[in-house]
């Protein structure tokens, strides 16, 4: 038991448990991604409710929702401690402060990146998982998403907001893709162009198909 706690607390037992959690993080924003794709189907909502009501009730599924959530805080906990470690190491910032070469801006962002998304993650949350959760326990209901959707992204601000939580998604997968799997000892020399462009491609293709939701029905192209 000791060893086991003296690890998860080590940098490389911290950044281990990041990459493990973000990857299984990861994971469920694909599912996630292609039950909510089935919106562009444009059938009044039809196919997206099926996809949805199977995503809600599938105890299965409801079960990793559990495993989900202990992801999220683990995630962000470690995430937390890495950014306090880094910081007190430094506890007096140079007078001058100069880039580190090959160090990118998102890179060092992580944790405020990080920020962001949690609370953009609150107010994703707040506005359909947790409405219809709650629904379901006290009825045995679910909620008409579809519907609930297309009345929310009628509203400009909602929409920008989701915009800019998409853009900073895009960001944090971008450099935190390619960490884990570095992390994790898998992203090496013979892998690298093919790791590197799959990483890219799902960095791009996941935040992106979330965004044209509430643009896609802002502007009327989904009804």
């Amino acid at each position: 038991m000791k060893w086991s706690t003296s690890f998860f607390t080590s940098s490389i037992g911290r950044k281990i448990t990041m990459s493990l959690t973000g990857l299984f993080l990861i994971s469920f924003l694909l599912v996630h991604m292609t039950i909510n794709a089935l919106i562009f189907v444009n059938d009044g909502g039809k196919t997206f409710t099926i996809g949805a009501h199977f995503m809600a009730t599938n105890p299965v599924i409801r079960t990793i929702e559990i495993l989900l959530i202990v992801g999220f805080l683990v995630h962000i906990i470690q995430g937390l401690l890495i950014w306090k470690k880094n910081r007190n190491a430094r506890p007096i910032q140079y007078a001058y402060k100069t880039e580190t070469p090959n160090v990118t801006w998102y890179s060092r962002s992580m944790t405020l990146l990080g920020t962001l998304l949690l609370l953009f993650l609150v107010i994703h949350t707040s506005n359909f998982w947790i409405p219809n959760r709650i629904n379901q326990f006290q009825t045995g209901e679910e909620l008409p998403l579809y519907e609930m959707m297309i009345e929310k992204f009628q509203n400009p601000l909602e929409v920008i907001i989701y915009t800019f939580g998409c853009f900073t998604l895009f960001w944090h997968l971008y450099h935190g893709f390619k960490s884990a799997l570095v992390s994790l000892g898998i992203y090496h020399s013979g892998w690298n162009p093919l790791l590197s462009l799959l990483c890219n491609i799902f960095s791009v293709t996941v935040p992106l198909v979330l965004m044209m939701m509430p643009i896609s029905i802002y502007v009327g192209w989904l009804k």
